[in-house]
Parts: C-alpha cells; structure tokens; sequence
C-alpha cells in the first residue's frame, strides 16, 4: 500500500508539474501575442531597417548563396539574412526545436511565427546521429557534434520557415541592396580580392584554381565584380552545407587520364609482340622489289 501510495503521489506530482509548465508557456504566448497587437508594425520602418543592414559589408558578404541544380544556378538568401529580415520585419517568433532525441536520430522542428496575423510556418524533420566522411558513414556519439548536426539541418528549414512569412518583394530588394554594396563597397583592388578568394577555397575545401576557371570558362585574369560575387555565392554554399564542390567543379575521373600504350603485364607484352609480328613480315615482303632478286639463285626449269 505504501508503495502504490508513493507511485500516485509521483503521478500527481509530475502531472502538475506538466500542467504548470504549460501554464506557462501558455502566458508566454498571450504576452506576445498581446504586445504585437499592442506595437502593431510599421512596414515602410521596418523595410529601411532592413536596407540599412544590407548596406553593411560584412552582412552583404554573407547574405545570397547559389548552388546547382539542373544544369542551372540558383540563387537565394543564406540563413543570415533571413535572420535578419525576421529581426527587422517584427513581432515574429522563430526558432529551431529538438522535440526528441532516439536512438540514433533526432526529431525536429523549425518553426516561423506572425504573431499579428496569426500566419505560421512549420517544418519538421528527423536528423539521424551520423555523418559521412571519406567515403563511409561515421556514427556520432559526442553531444556537441550531434547538437553541431541537428543545428545545421535546422538552419536550411529555419531559412524556408522565414522566407515563407517575409513578403517576396522585400526579401528581392534586400538581395539587392546587398549585391550593390559588394560592387560599390568593395575593400581592396578586384585582383587581390580574387586572390584571397582563391586562397580560400584552397584551403577549405582543396579546389584549385584550375578547377575555378574550368567552372567559369576563361582565365581569372579576365574576372569581373559579377564573377567575384558568384564565386562567394559558391562559397557561401559550400559553407553552410547547401551544395558540395564536385557539384560546382567536377571531380576527377580515372577514365580522363590518357591511356598508357604500355602493356600490363608479361604475358601482355608477348600477345602484343606476336599479334604485330605477322604485320612486321608483311611489310618486308612489301618492301622486296624485282631488282634485288639475284638470277644465279633462281630455279632451273
């Protein structure tokens, strides 16, 4: 009896602590609510505010990605530039959330809130505890590289989430504002910026720049401002986990090395030498003409 008396009082105790939690979440929701209808937006504000940070470099450096699909480019914001629009837009609640946590996977969710319209955007979405790296997929076990994993799946849903509730005309002159701050706000001559750049994907993700001006189809030499920007598109892709470099440049294939006329092996080199000896014979026989016959040796009838 006493035992049974012990497993009730736990009952009722986790039930009310559960029921007080969503209390409180619940007040929290009301409160917001209530201060967005209370500050309702300004849209013409809050597109400056927008603009104005686009003007910033560092922000315009990181803000469009493009990455391939279907023989073609495709451009969009990254995930820092959502941020930013949900920033400045207002009263909006956004966020990554881990729902669960299982053996092996996690589940869940990016979600984008209008707390004056009541418009949300949800997505969720299971992550699995591994990783691929050289070829072979590797179990993860450490939190913080499951944590590492589950926040970069999040992102490109966080990014869909935000763009999904942002207005698509304020999110194209953003984009622009960023593009005409990389072209007039340049730092440093166009040639050491590409070198940099250069360096860069050297260095973080072993393209050369071979590679670079195959992708391109001319010298780097004959770059313009249009042709650094896309090339930090493509980083920016290949950073945030949007494409990989084999999808931009190709990689190496055995069958493009030229053919080496050397046989493989021994018995090789031996099928080789008989099948061009019949050949070699035939061409002596040609080259015997009339006059290099000697009467003396001919047959007698």
């Amino acid at each position: 009896m006493s035992n049974l008396a012990q497993q009730f009082e736990q009952q009722q105790t986790g039930g009310a602590l559960t029921q007080a939690s969503s209390s409180r979440e619940m007040e929290e929701v009301k409160g917001q609510i209530f201060m967005a209808k209370q500050f309702p937006r300004n849209t013409f504000q809050s597109e400056q505010r927008i603009l104005d940070a686009c003007k910033r470099p560092d922000l315009a450096g990181q803000a469009v990605y493009s990455y391939p699909r279907g023989g073609q480019k495709v451009e969009g914001p990254s995930i820092r530039l959502a941020e930013v629009l949900a920033q400045n837009w207002g009263n909006l609640s956004f966020g990554v959330e881990e729902v669960e946590q299982r053996e092996g996977e996690s589940v869940a969710k990016a979600f984008c809130w209008d707390l004056e319209t009541n418009v949300r955007q949800v997505k969720t979405f299971t992550v699995k505890h591994s990783r691929k790296a050289k070829g072979k997929l590797q179990k993860l076990d450490d939190p913080r590289d499951i944590y590492e994993l589950v926040a970069n799946n999040g992102a490109r849903r966080l990014r869909n989430c935000i763009l999904g509730i942002i207005p698509g005309d304020i999110v194209d002159k953003a984009l622009a504002e960023c593009n005409n701050t990389l072209s007039g706000n340049s730092q440093g001559p166009l040639k050491d910026r590409i070198g940099n750049a250069l360096s860069a994907f050297k260095d973080k993700h072993r393209v050369t720049q071979e590679q670079i001006e195959t992708h391109f189809g001319y010298n780097v030499a004959a770059f313009t401002e249009r042709d650094y920007l896309d090339l930090i598109q493509i980083f920016n892709s290949l950073r945030d986990g949007m494409s990989k470099p084999e999808d931009w440049f190709g990689k190496k294939n055995a069958a493009d090395k030229p053919k080496d006329d050397k046989p493989s092996s021994p018995l090789a080199a031996d099928m080789k030498k008989e099948k061009d000896k019949p050949k070699q014979d035939k061409e002596v026989k040609d080259d015997v003409s009339v006059n290099d016959l000697d009467p003396s040796k001919l047959p007698l009838d």
